[in-house]
């Protein structure tokens, strides 16, 4: 591998999981790294302590001095592109790239490199990046899983390179991109922003429903930022897309009239729990799939080791980027029946009373609630609330009306959701999640359901998703 970053000057933005990981990746290949964050040293001081010692740290701002003067600026997914001293930059031509785009570049910049396959979506992306990677080991590929989920693409790189003999960091960087064969990786729009070269061999887009309105002035900025996943992508590559979600089927359409005309686009593949589509699709109760020559092989979604409707669909879509990886239909199969899902998405609790205590702290938009709410046949008691991401809290009311015995709300966002949700059904106001899981076990009847899916960011009354969730389950097995 050309020793490309080698003394080159690079400021990596925001000192979260991607910035830490992409700093200590091109510290160690060579690069004179400045780490920045807008926030005050003290507020970074724990992430700090996992930098390479080479890294030089600036706080409180983005000087712009800073930003023109590198040879490539590395932002991680929660920075704008436009603060000013990004766009200052840009304009006087220094490249400014995403973390994803940094790793992607690392792992294929030599003769081999391993296929990558990307998960995107409003909801679900971690389950189906999870399941799609365990039907890649089950088929013996030696696989990657990173991104969005949880691991940074530069963190596993680097992590993987350690482990590799030699000296030169180069050198295991080549070794381990000829070794991986598949990376399956979670990407957010944030991530998808800052994209160039980025190219999968075979991307999903799940759905596209309202969220992250405070970044996006508008739905279809965020529509625009998800679509870019298979910007790059071209013959030889596969998109796969939800026929039963308006924006993605939309954009499969015009992939399919662009091929029409002649165009070298990527192949286009539905999944559907509606109607029959060219991929999979739900036919009674089996999933049938016609994509690839065997009409034979179906999975039945009462064998998937993760129930609720919406997790048909992601069934779907993981096994049709599998059988396309080469994945077997055995590999695939056995896969969906054993993978039991992933903490804080529908995860079941405890049952008191005769009454199912559910965290779905991950519903964090108005869309993954909807999805939630339609895998239940039981009346549910639903707790949300929390900080408002602009959502419109309205389209709740369909799936509230006759569904909801009553909507708990806490946070910031609960009169908001309140509001929204007028007449459709019980409202009833706490100030913290004990209270809120008190009253829903007053409200409850032996056969009902107490759901968390909060619709709404955590950070005003918790750290994140998973303290909201471990609280909620630490709470309800103390009950």
């Amino acid at each position: 591998m050309r020793k490309k970053y080698l003394d080159k000057k690079i400021v990596v933005v925001g000192m979260a999981r991607s910035g830490i990981g992409a700093a200590n990746l091109l510290a160690q290949m060579g690069a004179k790294v400045t780490l920045n964050d807008k926030k005050h040293s003290d507020e970074c001081s724990s992430a700090a302590a996992a930098l390479d010692s080479r890294i030089k740290l600036e706080f409180e701002g983005h000087p712009e001095e800073l930003f023109a003067s590198a040879d490539l600026i590395v932002v991680s997914p929660g920075v704008p592109l436009d603060i000013p001293a990004i766009k200052t930059a840009a304009n006087k031509g220094v490249e400014v790239i995403g973390e994803l785009e940094l790793g992607y570049e690392i792992l294929c910049s030599g003769a081999s490199g391993p296929q990558f396959f990307a998960v995107t979506g409003s909801n679900g992306k971690s389950t189906t990046t999870t399941l799609l990677y365990e039907m890649m080991r089950a088929s013996g590929f030696r696989t990657m899983i990173c991104g969005n989920i949880g691991n940074a693409i530069t963190e596993e790189i680097l992590t993987a390179a350690a482990s590799i003999e030699g000296e030169d960091i180069y050198e295991k960087i080549e070794k381990l991109s000829a070794t991986v064969q598949r990376v399956v990786v979670e990407v957010s729009s944030f991530q998808l922003e800052a994209i160039s070269s980025f190219r999968p061999k075979g991307s999903v887009i799940l759905n596209i429903t309202q969220d992250h309105m405070d970044r996006y002035h508008g739905m279809q900025l965020y529509k625009d930022a998800k679509l870019r996943v298979f910007m790059n992508q071209s013959e030889g590559d596969l998109v796969v897309l939800n026929a039963d979600d308006r924006h993605t089927e939309d954009a499969g359409l015009m992939l399919m009239q662009k091929s029409a005309r002649g165009a070298r686009v990527a192949k286009v593949l539905f999944f559907s729990r509606k109607k029959e589509v060219k991929g999979a699709f739900l036919d009674g109760d089996i999933i049938r799939f016609n994509a690839y020559g065997d009409s034979s092989f179906v999975l039945k979604p009462e064998e998937l080791g993760i129930k609720g409707v919406h997790n048909i669909e992601n069934a779907m879509a993981a096994s049709l980027l599998a059988l396309a990886a080469g994945c077997s239909t055995s590999a695939v199969e056995s896969a969906a029946r054993s993978f039991q899902g992933l903490e804080h998405r529908l995860e079941f609790v405890k049952e008191i009373d005769g009454v199912r205590y559910i965290n779905d702290s991950k519903g964090t938009n108005v869309g993954a609630v909807i999805k939630s709410l339609e895998g239940f046949s039981e009346k549910v008691i639903l707790i949300a609330g929390g900080r408002d991401k602009d959502s419109d809290f309205t389209e709740l009311r369909p799936y509230v009306e006759g569904r909801v015995k009553a909507v708990i709300v806490i946070g910031e966002a609960a009169d908001k959701i309140s509001n929204a949700l007028k007449g459709s059904t019980e409202i009833v106001h706490v100030s913290s999640l004990a209270d809120a899981l008190s009253r829903a076990r007053g409200i409850a009847s032996k056969g009902e359901v107490v759901l968390l899916s909060p619709a709404c960011a955590s950070f005003d009354m918790f750290r994140d998703f998973e303290d909201r969730g471990r609280q909620f389950k630490e709470i309800v097995r103390s009950m």
